[in-house]
C-alpha cells in the first residue's frame, strides 16, 4: 500500500534522503547543505561535502559535518535531486 501523508514518519523521510542533498536549518541563523550520510534517533545528522551558511553568507565547505540533533530546526530533502 502506498504511503499517504497521514502515515509518513519523520525517520522515513530521512531514510529516503540518505545519499541525497539536504538542507538543514539550525539554531543561530545557520544552515548546512550537503549529502546526507547518516542520522540517528536523536536527529544527530552527518553530512558530506557540507556548505555552512550563516546569515545567508556561505562560510565554507567541509568534507564532513556532524550536526547535533538538539540544534536542528528542520531538514529538507532537495527537490529534483534525481538520486
Amino acid at each position: 500500500m502506498p504511503k499517504t501523508p497521514a502515515n509518513v514518519k519523520p525517520m522515513d523521510v530521512l531514510k529516503s534522503a540518505l545519499s541525497r542533498n539536504v538542507l538543514i536549518d539550525v539554531k543561530g541563523n545557520r544552515e548546512y547543505s550537503g549529502t546526507l550520510e547518516g542520522y540517528d534517533v536523536y536527529m544527530n545528522i552527518v553530512l558530506q561535502n557540507a556548505s555552512e551558511i550563516i546569515n545567508g553568507e556561505n562560510k565554507g565547505v567541509y568534507d564532513r559535518v556532524l550536526v547535533r540533533g538538539d540544534n536542528v530546526i528542520f531538514v529538507s530533502p532537495s527537490k529534483g535531486d534525481g538520486s
